[in-house]
């Protein structure tokens, strides 16, 4: 049986809608049948758990084969990039709780060329390893293990005929995983970024108790998965120094067009699954046309549910954040999806077509996603960690002058406790052999992550992998409620933002990371490592 054959029938049903139909809502397919149908709106390959024989769970089992592929971008045009399976985005993978993900992943890209610099240093651009950003899974073994490396054939063994390498990734999603909107990208360090801005990402969507609402589940369905490329005649550039793309100006993608059309009725709801997949740019999203603002209602955050739906004018994510969002069809006219500082509209909104009548219902409550942590459950009150980014530049010789370090009550140690800690190749800077923060499951810590950027333009937003945090302060200020994150934009000002954090260490030990999101800076050492601990001791970082 293919593909299509095995997804569920209420995914189908959506996925037809969206595709097909322009995303008319499920049950209005048949009286849609009988319209013409306008240009279908892009949406990745899609690829479904389905029932493993022998055991009571689901297994998503797919390869995923990566080399470079002349593909045509819609408004852009040719170009040639890294791909999964040959497409932009890669496929969607959709499983629920409780389900296996087995991908094998294929490198056909050719042998990487020599490297001379250090690890902060770009490298290795055609090895790759798989992340499955956001999700709470074991950073351990063949999970989303990021110390991996999926290494392409040596030059050597290309030309003896060798066969392609390939590496299994396997995660197993907890039971009681949160349903939502994730997403997968490459993030082995020094090529994630050429990577990322090549298109090697793709949406990963974990079905549960929210998709079953009534009002959500008659909704369509549609993974909105913003790209932000660099491409120059056609390429993405070959990362060779520290102003690699500079004047090189990004492309955006919606699903891997460039600025497509969606079509939504008047009164018809549809709910977009927004992800930020863009290594340099945040994104600050208002839906305009028409003489005005379309309200939106955020349902989620990094993947959680809400408690109810939030009405919003803007939505604001940094790189790597996703949104999930209601829209109903307003006023009929031409909407733009728009974001502050890109200079085109990232996909255009038609409403058009008969109303829907009665108009399609929004949910008034929602099965909240995670429960909320208090200051009451911290663990150890003397504990608390303090992360800061600060950039030194044009401290260094060569062709990667600009230092970006993560500072703060864990720092990576200077590698001259005597010497200039500005010029120093190790203080603040990523080692793989030193582990900064070390982390007991079953914790609850509080922490406070800032910038001392003095310009608001730049960004550093901080991720933590396996467990996801609660926001409660940014600026000083309680949010109130607060709200659940794996990632969190920090822009600069006078002074820089910050954040303060709770988190509980859940399920799950092994060594793993914390860093920008910023992708670029994170190549160049802009990381920490953090290891889930069982009963050992949680002081500072230690070799």
């Amino acid at each position: 049986m293919g593909e299509i054959g095995r997804i569920r029938r209420r995914s189908l049903l959506k996925a037809i809608s969206v595709v097909g139909l322009a995303a008319a809502p499920g049950r209005l397919l048949d009286e849609r049948r009988a319209s013409p149908s306008p240009a279908p709106f892009p949406q990745p390959a899609l690829a479904v758990s389905r029932p493993d024989p022998g055991s009571a769970s689901s297994v998503l089992d797919r390869i995923l084969d990566v080399r470079l592929t002349d593909i045509s971008i819609p408004g852009y045009g040719p170009a040639t990039t890294r791909t999964y399976n040959g497409a932009l985005p890669g496929p969607t993978l959709r499983l629920r709780a409780g389900d296996t993900l087995r991908l094998t992943q294929i490198n056909g890209l050719p042998p990487n060329p020599p490297h001379q610099g250090g690890h902060n240093t770009p490298h290795h651009p055609n090895s790759f390893n798989l992340h499955t950003h956001g999700m709470h899974v074991s950073p351990s073994e063949q999970a989303d293990n990021v110390w991996r490396e999926f290494a392409p054939r040596t030059a050597e063994e290309a030309a003896a005929g060798a066969s392609e390498p390939r590496y299994t990734t396997t995660v197993h999603v907890p039971a009681d995983h949160p349903a939502g909107t994730y997403w997968y990208h490459p993030h082995l360090h020094g090529a994630t970024t050429e990577q990322l801005v090549g298109g090697m990402t793709g949406v990963i969507v974990v079905e549960g108790d929210v998709d079953e609402v009534p009002e959500i589940k008659a909704a369509a369905d549609v993974v909105v998965c913003v790209n932000e490329l660099k491409l120059k005649d056609g390429k993405v550039p070959a990362f060779t120094s520290g102003g690699w793309v500079k004047g090189i100006p990004s492309t955006f993608t919606v699903n891997g067009s460039v600025n497509p059309t969606i079509t939504l009725r008047p009164g018809e709801v549809q709910r977009w699954r927004l992800v930020a997949a863009t290594a340099f740019t945040g994104l600050r999203l208002t839906v305009t046309g028409n003489g005005g603002t379309m309200t939106v209602h955020q349902i989620a955050q990094d993947g959680v549910t809400f408690g109810a739906p939030v009405a919003r004018d803007l939505v604001d994510l940094a790189m790597g954040n996703r949104a999930d969002l209601l829209i109903r069809g307003a006023r009929p006219g031409t909407y733009e999806l728009r974001s502050e500082g890109v200079p085109g509209p990232l996909m255009t909104i038609e409403v058009t077509g008969p109303p829907v009548e009665p108009p399609m219902e929004l949910p008034t409550r929602l099965p909240a996603g995670r429960p909320f942590l208090d200051e009451n459950d911290i663990s150890d009150p003397d504990a608390d960690r303090e992360v800061v980014f600060h950039a030194d530049p044009n401290v260094f010789t060569g062709t990667f002058p600009n230092a970006f370090r993560m500072l703060g009550t864990h720092a990576t140690p200077p590698a001259d406790r005597d010497g200039d800690p500005r010029r120093d190749l190790s203080y603040g800077l990523f080692d793989p052999d030193y582990t900064n923060h070390t982390l007991r499951v079953g914790a609850v810590e509080r922490w406070t992550v800032r910038t001392d950027e003095t310009l608001p333009a730049f960004n550093h937003p901080f991720h933590l992998h396996t467990n996801q945090f609660l926001l409660t302060h940014r600026n000083g200020e309680r949010l109130d409620p607060p709200v659940w994150h794996d990632t969190v934009g920090l822009p600069g000002g006078a002074p820089g933002q910050s954040v303060t954090f709770l988190v509980k260490y859940e399920h799950f030990t092994g060594r793993t990371l914390a860093h920008c999101h910023q992708l670029h800076h994170e190549d160049l050492g802009m990381m920490q490592t953090v290891e889930y601990v069982q009963d050992q001791d949680v002081d500072a970082g230690r070799r």
